[in-house]
């Protein structure tokens, strides 16, 4: 891996977008689970930014079906801000979240620096959840649930149209990967957008070989291919650290299997790495995991192919 970009590592300690506290530790947990050493053992450049500040997490009741607003905009600012500058310098963004409201801003300014770079955008993202629910549907208001719709155009005012049009991508630049818990209104908004949703039963038929060599199929040398990795998309018996677990999820050779087909595209250029709880973890278990498969992601594999 000699000659890629640095990895520049930017933490983003909050919980502030979703139901169930801890999520804000997880980029520390990423660290001591040896994310840095298991980068720079297959020699990539490393730039550890350290943890963004924002605002704490005022755990209040949602106003007008939204929860922690205004500080769920100051975080999302504070990692466009990051991942504008990381890409800015030639870096490979790696967002430690922190929940998955987080992807508004790391997405949103992957997306503006392909429009300038006239770049082909595609999201893979791995998640138990679709995150495409909406002001008008969410049953919690907690934005970590919405992040989706909101990249799609359809959120607040205030976390739209960042990447410089009122949607950051189109439904057709999105691939979800390991669903299996979609609310009666995202199943009407998959079916009216047509989003690609590879679930769990689409995998247990077809198998992970098939279900990515689909998913990936057209990606060519000028897609930026952006992977989004809630690690609520294992099954919890595997990762029990997440604050919104649910069972049946891919096993742990799936998981790597998916990584390293993504790997073998070569296109990778950015990645948030969200919804690791710490605090609901076994001896950092879900952490250490998570080390793994973003090594397999920048091209760890048993032998070379």
């Amino acid at each position: 891996m000699t000659g890629t970009p640095a990895v520049a590592l930017i933490g983003a300690p909050t919980d502030v977008g979703a139901s169930v506290r801890g999520a804000g530790m997880g980029p520390d947990a990423l660290r001591v689970a040896g994310l840095v050493e298991a980068l720079r053992s297959h020699r990539l450049g490393l730039v550890d930014q350290g943890n963004l500040a924002g605002p704490p997490n005022p755990w209040q009741a949602p106003i007008k079906g939204l929860r922690h607003l205004d500080e769920v905009v100051a975080w999302n600012r504070a990692v466009f801000g990051a991942v504008t500058q990381a890409l800015a310098a030639g870096q490979t963004p790696l967002l430690m979240g922190g929940d998955h409201c987080l992807a508004i801003g790391s997405i949103s300014a992957v997306a503006r620096h392909c429009r300038q770079q006239r770049k082909h955008l595609r999201v893979i993202w791995l998640d138990a959840h679709t995150d495409v629910n909406t002001q008008a549907t969410s049953p919690s208001g907690n934005l970590h649930g919405m992040p989706v719709a909101c990249l799609l155009g359809d959120g607040p005012t205030e976390l739209v149209g960042w990447s410089g049009e009122r949607a950051a991508l189109a439904p057709g630049d999105l691939t979800f990967i390991g669903i299996r818990s979609v609310d009666a209104d995202e199943k009407e908004a998959i079916h009216k957008l047509g989003l690609q949703v590879f679930d769990m039963r689409h995998i247990d038929e077809h198998g992970m070989r098939d279900t990515m060599t689909e998913a990936l199929h057209d990606i060519d040398q000028n897609t930026h291919l952006h992977v989004s990795f809630d690690l609520d998309c294992l099954d919890p018996l595997e990762a029990p650290g997440v604050g919104t677990g649910v069972r049946g999820g891919p096993t742990y050779r799936e998981m790597q299997l998916c990584m390293e087909m993504i790997a073998d595209t070569g296109r990778l250029g950015s990645l948030d790495v969200v919804e690791i709880n710490p605090a609901l973890d076994v001896r950092n278990r879900t952490a250490e995991l998570a080390v793994e498969f973003v090594a397999s992601l920048f091209g760890a594999s048993t032998l070379v192919r």
